[in-house]
């Protein structure tokens, strides 16, 4: 029995080629869609997986509330640590941690990568896989271990065990083992080395400050916690450790667990509560898949049932000479279950060649896992789905004729036959003009954000991070010697970059302010020239000017912290931080250096040279770029010969924040292409089965005079007519999720009028393109050749 339907199902599949095709390449697609969003959700979910103890291990995060709304940090004191171990027995392991970019030389070799100081116990709740050598001890200090990438772009194919690397030019660490790189779908994927949290407590000044302070939040600590114990639990354990100690802080912290299960997916918080965060695109990809998959589907019924009456005297015949309904039944599941599977096999194909594409899109490192049997259980089980599923309707629908009418030859179909399909049509459209909307929205607010006035110029800006020794203290004679090669226009240093916010406080004080009330204002240290090289943009008073040797007791304000202060006539205002008073001098535009979708945060700046680690560059606009480096390159030489010349363009760095909202928008308009790829190709077949069924009523009519346009509003119009009804359902739908998704930013762009439009315009036109081949090609027919058989 089933060979005879695999049989007629090959007979039906050669004789209606051009239908087969569509449907199976239909199904494909729709397939591959799912296919390549199931591989990305896969990798989504399996972050961080490769940790042995997964499931009990988490970050240490706190609240705080430095006005209104609680903020969450997941930087910590470093004297909590040894709280933790010391004084609760649900933690099995703790270490401090933190990660530096280091300048590592070795003999030749000089590179520049970030890495991180750990503690012994980090080493086991990372399931370190160590591959040459051996991890380090407590004991453990002038140690490093290096990542397997790390290691060959170091020493090569030689043995790098017990090798020495000099850090920053300042100490030597000795390579004591090499280790598996951390997989791309990790948190520790950028971490190229580990060394022991001893050295980096010996060696480093704030480290030292820090020790026993209580208030300096500048660390991480990770945590594993006994078997059997609860993470809320602890977390209530350990809520108010600081405000229970002497002197607590008015920003009231409030210690929390992150597990280890929730650092990928479920990063955002918004006053004090977990809000998501990337399981939301998962969800929203998941849907698209299975809508994708849908709308394929939808054009295999819309296909098999449209064709129902080329099929009907085969029903009417097999059930007058003795087939039941539920073997016919089998028949058409048969069909489309081979149909699926020859589906699969030519998605597999889809799959394969997109994936590079789709991996550099989603910025990641999937392949298809040919070697996993679960991968071949699910695909096996995916295909059988997708064939019960798109030939389920037209197996009902057919088994359901009765041969009485069918072989009387009054089987006609009847209007209401049609609103299934109108409605399946109808459907995928609806789909295809709220993701174009969506991708629209997306790539707008994108846009909106990026021409936001950032306050100062990026264009030509250049950073390089201060990490050897060499470059502090010779601020004046470097500055001359770079603006001497004719390739600068100018050099400041600073506190950390122009692109994120390297500290707070909230000890400041002035007139007026409320007691009760403890904002956070971010501090920025910058040295003369730091205002004419990044072009900030004064809105009162002056700039920092050596003309005035009182401007070290001066402050500029931005005008979030002018409205922060309330102050009506800053100039001149007393500002106290630190113990230390200051007068301003000058109010500069908010600059935006950390989310640009987000309001600037009240900041001040203050001359001081003592605190810096970054020196801004604003290159010669007359050079190129590649020249201008060069002779920059050469100066930096001369100061520190053993380190490599590391830099950063501005305009880069600020780039890399659009990057998330890019990825979504890029893959989001990727599947609208491919959602209105599927639709057409379902629209294609349609149209050409009306022209087909309508061959002899055009010729009729051509004879009678109507010309090719008359014929193409005849086809075309039942489908226009679909596109209008689809458009008013898909505009309040997409006003409604983007009205919804655009909440998340505060500085967002409008849901325009015309963008709608403009969307409705693009579907019909796609539409108008799809059924017009089929529509003029029927009206080119010669109505002699079309009415030869009457």
């Amino acid at each position: 029995m089933i060979q005879n339907y695999l049989t007629i199902a090959f007979r039906n599949l050669a004789k209606n080629r051009v239908y087969s095709f569509i449907n199976i390449f239909g199904l494909a697609s729709g397939m591959a869609v799912a296919m390549l969003i199931g591989l990305w959700i896969y990798d989504e979910l399996s972050f961080d997986k490769q940790f042995k103890h997964y499931d009990r291990l988490a970050k240490l995060w706190q609240f705080v509330k430095f006005d209104v709304e609680k903020s969450s940090y997941d930087v910590m004191p470093i004297p909590l640590a040894r709280e933790l171990r010391g004084k609760y027995a649900d933690f099995e392991a703790v270490s401090l941690s933190v990660s530096r970019d280091v300048i590592m030389v070795a003999g030749e070799k000089k590179l520049m990568r970030q890495g991180s100081y750990v503690e012994p116990d980090f080493l086991n709740m990372v399931s370190l896989d160590i591959v040459a050598g051996s991890r380090f001890g407590d004991n453990d200090v002038n140690s490093i271990l290096l990542s397997r990438s790390l290691a060959s772009a170091m020493f090569g194919a030689s043995n790098p065990i017990s090798k020495l690397i000099k850090l920053d030019n300042k100490q030597t660490v000795r390579v004591g083992g090499v280790y598996e790189d951390f997989p791309a779908n990790n948190s520790f994927k950028n971490v190229t080395f580990l060394i022991p949290w001893k050295f980096f407590a010996a060696n480093d000044p704030g480290a030292k400050r820090d020790r026993d302070e209580w208030d300096s939040n500048s660390y991480q600590i990770y945590a594993q916690l006994k078997p059997g114990a609860d993470f809320d639990q602890v977390s209530a354990k350990i809520k108010d450790i600081r405000m229970k100690r002497d002197d607590p802080p008015g920003y009231k912290p409030e210690f929390f667990l992150h597990p280890t299960s929730k650092w990928h997916l479920y990063a955002d918080f918004k006053d004090g509560v977990n809000t998501g965060g990337t399981i939301t695109f998962v969800w929203l990809f998941g849907s698209i898949g299975v809508i994708g998959l849908l709308l394929a589907c939808i054009n295999f019924m819309n296909l098999s049932t449209a064709r129902s009456e080329k099929r009907a005297k085969e029903v009417g015949i097999r059930k007058a000479i003795g087939s039941l309904r539920s073997q016919l039944v089998g028949q058409f599941f048969s069909e489309s279950l081979l149909m699926a599977m020859m589906a699969f096999i030519l998605s597999l194909l889809f799959v394969q060649l997109a994936l590079p594409f789709f991996n550099q899109v989603a910025e990641k490192s999937m392949v298809i896992l040919w070697t996993n049997p679960l991968f071949w259980l699910a695909g096996l089980g995916f295909s059988l789905l997708t064939g019960v599923i798109a030939g389920s309707y037209p197996a009902l629908y057919l088994s359901a004729f009765q041969p009485v009418k069918v072989l009387k030859g009054i089987m006609r179909s009847r209007r209401s036959a049609t609103i299934p399909r109108r409605v399946l049509v109808g459907f995928q459209f609806t789909v295809s003009v709220t993701l174009i909307i969506g991708t629209i929205i997306v790539f707008r607010q994108i846009e909106h954000a990026k021409d936001r006035p950032i306050g100062y110029s990026r264009s030509g800006l250049i950073e390089v991070k201060m990490n050897v020794p060499e470059l502090y203290g010779h601020y004046t004679s470097l500055r001359n010697d770079l603006l001497n090669t004719g390739a600068v226009s100018g050099m400041a240093e600073s506190t950390g970059s122009m692109t994120e916010q390297s500290g707070g406080t909230t000890n400041i004080s002035w007139k007026g302010k409320r007691s009760d009330t403890k904002p956070l204002l971010m501090a920025n240290f910058v040295s003369h020239d730091f205002g004419q090289t990044i072009g900030w943009k004064l809105v009162a008073g002056r700039d920092f000017s050596r003309e005035f040797t009182t401007d070290s007791s001066s402050i500029i304000l931005n005008e979030a912290a002018v409205k922060q202060m309330n102050f009506k006539r800053p100039i001149g205002e007393i500002v106290r931080t630190n113990g230390k008073a200051y007068s301003v001098i000058g109010i500069v535009k908010n600059m935006v250096k950390e989310d640009p979708f987000s309001p600037v945060k009240p900041s001040f700046f203050l001359l001081d040279y003592r605190n810096v680690n970054t020196i801004n560059i604003r290159l010669a606009p007359q050079l190129s770029a590649s020249e201008a480096l060069s002779k920059v390159e050469r100066v930096f030489n001369t100061y520190s010969p053993d380190a490599p010349f590391e830099y950063k363009f501005v305009d880069d760095q600020y780039a890399r924040k659009f990057g998330n909202e890019e990825r979504i928008g890029r893959l989001a308009g990727g599947f609208a292409i491919l959602a209105i790829l599927i639709s057409c190709l379902g629209l294609f077949g349609l149209a050409s089965f009306m022209a087909e069924q309508r061959t002899k009523e055009i010729g009729i009519r051509k004879v009678l005079g109507a010309s090719v346009l008359n014929v193409w509003g005849l086809l075309s119009k039942e489908f226009l007519m679909l596109i209008l009804v689809s458009f008013c359902l898909a505009a309040p739908i997409s006003y409604y999720i983007l009205s919804d998704w655009l909440k998340n930013y505060q500085y967002r762009t409008e849901l325009s009028w015309w963008i709608f439009v403009l969307a409705g315009l693009g579907a019909l036109s796609v539409t108008l393109l799809t059924v017009s081949y089929q529509s003029i090609k029927a009206g080119l027919v010669n109505p002699v050749k079309s009415l030869r058989s009457e």
